[in-house]
């Protein structure tokens, strides 16, 4: 392991982010190069080097995979980081990567909604898809015989966490990979590589860069067979981002640690106000210490993330609550320095009451916020 590395592996979180993926310094030359916009490159006589054509690699990706991987897997020379057009993209690659017909893949069942549809088109390909509850780690009722196992924990938008190493050893001991979803926690607050997942895949739409203003996404995971049929099904769909969203997120990342800090912190003290509401119910965050996942989160997780799930007892209460808002905007997605919320039943794929709110918390002051969140209950009141 070189010098380099391993102090990667030794210092802070926030000198991590602020560093990461930076190139060695050139006199005269910017700390982050700008985006290289390149369709193709000057490629004479045999294709040998890093670069060859605009939709295989580029430096500005390359820079970006160094930040993530340095996150994702401080002090590792092993580990392998490829980014994509969204999250979905990402998520699509490893699925579709490593699945063939015959396969069984098992899927949770309170993910992020987009993964029915997914599920659905594997099935057309011949794929067996089980799906089974984050909570109480229920896929391993399902996982004899999987090929792989897909975890997103805390899942999206309940919040729910399972125990990743416990799921990861059983579903090794029975041949099958396993991909963890880290979107909601980022690599600051877990990393699934660490506790023995093949993949780390991520939405970079949502915390990493943290703005609402790029679509990204990601995988990393060990250099080997399975990474190289990911970066094969990159240029075979074409999936790839745009040397300006790249560029964009590596700029974000160096603020990534202050942003998760002051978003995590004015998360728990949210979700404590919202305890005290006698209108609320169901409320989950996983740092409190008396919600159903803190035992596990705790275990596995240095922080929480800044998403806070409950439910207001009708429709049209949340609903109201969501126009009396003047601080948070009535949004989906989430991570962002600005305040989000939405009532997730609106899209239809969740499996939540008509009364579930998603609140992704900004970066907004804590007293701001709250008073914000409490007034606007408070408003919405029949």
């Amino acid at each position: 392991m070189s010098d380099a590395k391993e102090n990667a592996g030794r210092v802070g979180d926030g000198t991590r982010a602020v560093r990461a993926g930076l190139p060695e310094p050139v006199k005269h030359e910017p700390t982050l190069p700008g985006p290289v916009f390149a369709a193709h490159f000057h490629l004479p006589g045999e294709v040998t080097g890093p670069y060859s054509y605009g939709r295989d690699d580029n430096p500005t990706w390359t820079l970006l995979e160094n930040a993530i991987g340095e996150l994702e897997a401080p002090g590792q020379d092993d580990v392998e980081t490829l980014v994509f057009a969204s999250g979905m993209a990402a998520i699509s690659s490893v699925l579709f990567s490593q699945l063939r017909a015959g396969d069984a893949v098992v899927l949770p069942s309170d993910g992020y909604q987009v993964l029915p549809l997914v599920g659905a088109q594997l099935q057309a390909y011949g794929i067996e898809v089980r799906t089974a509850p984050t909570g109480q780690d229920a896929q391993l009722e399902v996982l004899e015989g999987a090929r792989l196992l897909w975890i997103e924990s805390p899942s999206n938008p309940g919040l729910d966490v399972c125990d990743i190493r416990r799921l990861v050893e059983a579903a090794h001991a029975r041949g099958a990979l396993v991909a963890v979803d880290n979107t909601l926690a980022t690599p600051l607050g877990q990393r699934p590589l660490e506790l023995g997942a093949d993949f780390s895949v991520a939405s970079g739409t949502k915390q990493l860069t943290g703005h609402g203003d790029v679509l990204l996404g990601y995988v990393a995971g060990r250099a080997g067979e399975a990474m190289t049929a990911v970066r094969r099904w990159r240029k075979i769909v074409g999936a790839i981002s745009g040397p300006m969203e790249a560029w964009l997120a590596h700029r974000s990342i160096a603020t990534l640690q202050l942003r998760v800090d002051r978003q995590n912190a004015t998360a728990r003290v949210l979700a404590e106000a919202l305890r005290e509401r006698p209108e609320v119910s169901g409320l989950r965050y996983p740092g409190l210490s008396d919600d159903p996942s803190h035992a596990i989160a705790s275990r596995q997780m240095r922080r929480y993330g800044c998403v806070v799930s409950f439910t207001l007892p009708t429709r049209a209460r949340a609903e109201r609550f969501l126009q009396a808002l003047r601080l948070v905007e009535d949004a989906t997605s989430f991570g962002g320095v600005r305040s989000t919320a939405e009532r997730r039943r609106r899209w239809g794929g969740d499996a939540v009451p008509e009364g579930f709110i998603r609140m992704s918390v900004g970066a907004e002051d804590p007293e701001d916020l709250v008073a914000d969140v409490l007034r606007a209950l408070d408003e919405s009141a029949e």
